[in-house]
């Protein structure tokens, strides 16, 4: 395995950072210039490998320690915590309400003391850390900053990213406490704790990836998920927090279906939309235009029956997140649809990312798609459709008032 993509073929080829046709240079600038529509950064995957990122957490914090740490032994970049419904919608796990989902879909977490054992031989200055919490994501960061603090670390350096999207679960999850309104209000909040304390935390992660799992199209994924975060962008804006500030900490999260091509439209579609919104509501520094994005392949794409089948499944879902210019990868196991993933099957889920990003050479070019006919076509249907229901959302009111 190389550690950087490579910089010619296995034939000994030239390979070129970026391919350009002449010509078209004003209508699709190259990777790196806004709308950043061929990627964020000129040379993609060349400079910096996109985070391979793996979700887990189950049962208790110490078995969820132990996966951790498994995780980090076979090449993770990067943790990501799924929590326990309980722990979700704000129930202890000794509470009424919370008995039968104590642990299930996650790892149950009520106190700083469980804090500690969940990363328990984790400097967290060392790792960056991803948390799929809500409704509830001001408290698990105050415990993880807590964390933070009784290891010694600075604050200010600890990196990784709380999902803190209410708007998505109204629409499609439902784990939310309060009204949108106030929910709105201490997300903003925590843009405003996280610019002065954790300047290098992700404050937000809006999720287009739950929408698409509760059966969205690809085109209603980045409309509602982009429409979302218009509504974040100006309740901070209300506030009196800086676009430019804020704004380059705020991330996306999409998923990844089969239809390869149109999901790498998707994509493509989605970073020259959002520059575009930005750029309409003030901002003027380049980073705070950019959109970037984790992905998680498509769990409501996999089969209980055949599950192998699931493999060449997460192999095309892939694909299309790093051909489409992903930040960050969750693969899922093959085994999801029948119970949470075994380490067989969480180990080859997190060597197909590898498999990709060492063998098949596509991170060697940025936006490899980049000037065929089908993909820039498809790229310019996927963002008129996209717009087309934005406008509606915008029509109601903005996202708040549409919900």
């Amino acid at each position: 395995m190389a550690d950087q993509p490579h910089k010619e073929t296995d034939a000994g080829l030239e390979i070129k950072p970026v391919y350009t046709n002449p010509g078209t240079e004003n209508t699709t600038p190259p990777p790196g210039d806004y709308p950043f529509t061929r990627g964020i950064q000129p040379d993609m995957y060349r400079g910096k490998l996109w985070t391979m990122r793996q979700y887990a957490g189950f049962s208790t914090a110490e078995e969820s320690n132990k996966r951790y740490h498994y995780l980090l032994s076979q090449g993770v970049s990067g943790l990501s915590v799924a929590f326990d419904l309980p722990t979700q919608i704000g129930y202890d796990s000794d509470h009424a309400l919370a008995e039968g989902e104590v642990g299930k879909v996650g790892v149950a977490i009520d106190s700083i003391e469980d804090m500690e054992i969940l990363f328990s031989g984790i400097k967290l200055e060392d790792v960056s850390t991803s948390m799929t919490i809500n409704a509830t994501g001001f408290i698990l960061l105050s415990l993880y900053a807590a964390l933070g603090k009784k290891q010694g670390a600075d604050l200010k350096k600890l990196t990784g990213t709380i999902q803190n999207d209410i708007l998505k679960e109204y629409a499609a999850r439902g784990t939310y406490i309060y009204p949108a309104r106030p929910s709105m209000r201490i997300i903003t909040d925590i843009f405003e704790w996280c610019g002065q304390e954790m300047p290098k935390w992700n404050t937000i992660s809006i999720s287009g990836y739950h929408i698409r799992e509760a059966g969205s199209t690809a085109v209603q994924e980045i409309a509602f998920t982009l429409a979302n975060g218009k509504a974040y962008v100006k309740a901070a804006q209300e506030k009196g927090l800086d676009i430019n500030v804020f704004g380059k900490r705020l991330s996306f999260f999409f998923n990844a279906h089969n239809n390869l091509f149109e999901e790498v439209a998707k994509f493509r579609a989605a970073r020259k939309i959002w520059a575009g919104i930005m750029k309409e509501l003030g901002a003027t520094d380049p980073k705070a235009m950019m959109l970037r994005f984790h992905t998680q392949t498509g769990g409501s794409t996999l089969t209980a029956q055949q599950p192998l089948n699931n493999i060449s499944r997460v192999t095309i879902q892939t694909l299309a997140a790093v051909m489409g210019g992903t930040q960050s990868l969750h693969t899922n196991g093959y085994d999801e649809a029948l119970s949470l993933p075994t380490e067989e099957a969480a180990r080859i889920a997190l060597r197909t990312q590898q498999v990709v990003a060492f063998e098949s050479g596509v991170p060697d070019v940025a936006d490899p798609l980049g000037g065929s006919w089908f993909i820039e076509s498809l790229t310019a249907d996927m963002e008129k459709a996209a717009l087309a229901l934005m406008d509606k959302v915008e029509a109601m009111g903005g996202s708040v008032a549409a919900l």
